[in-house]
């Protein structure tokens, strides 16, 4: 198993939407404050726009922000959406793609393995990220992003 850069740059872009509450988080923003592509971070946000993750918004203050709330949305959803499986061998996915299953000594610690990173991002919300994250040295957003009275 290998977590691309897609899905660590989604998570992350996540947890700095989520930041934002209602208010629209422009890409811009992300990829400024996370040091990444906003042409990439582009990709990742159709996918997690057609996935009902997050909802855009047009106009001059336009962005994204959360369709569903921070607790609704795990780990493990994201990052199969932007992965795939997260098996760690292809026979725990697909058992045809090996004609030892059933048969092989180390077919049960794969399935162990499986089960353990599955139960670890299934029970990590992106409330959790956006909770650790609090406790990191991240700036506000730039005021022409806060909230007008």
């Amino acid at each position: 198993m290998w977590i691309s850069t897609r899905a660590q740059y989604g998570l992350r872009a996540l947890v700095e939407v989520a930041l934002g509450g209602d208010r629209p988080t422009s890409l811009k923003t992300v990829a400024e404050r996370q040091q990444l592509s906003q042409a990439y971070l582009e990709q990742i946000f159709a996918v997690l726009r057609n996935a009902g993750i997050v909802e855009s918004a047009r106009g001059a203050r336009g962005g994204y922000r959360l369709a569903r709330s921070l607790s609704e949305v795990d780990a493990l959803e994201v990052v199969e959406l932007l992965e795939g499986s997260v098996a760690p061998v292809t026979c725990i996915e697909d058992r045809k793609t090996c004609e030892r299953t059933g048969q092989c000594s180390t077919e049960p610690l794969w399935r162990e393995v499986d089960e353990a990173v599955r139960a670890v991002l299934r029970r990590t919300s992106l409330a959790d990220l956006v909770r650790r994250s609090s406790f990191l040295q991240l700036e506000p957003l730039p005021s022409r992003f806060a909230k007008r009275a």
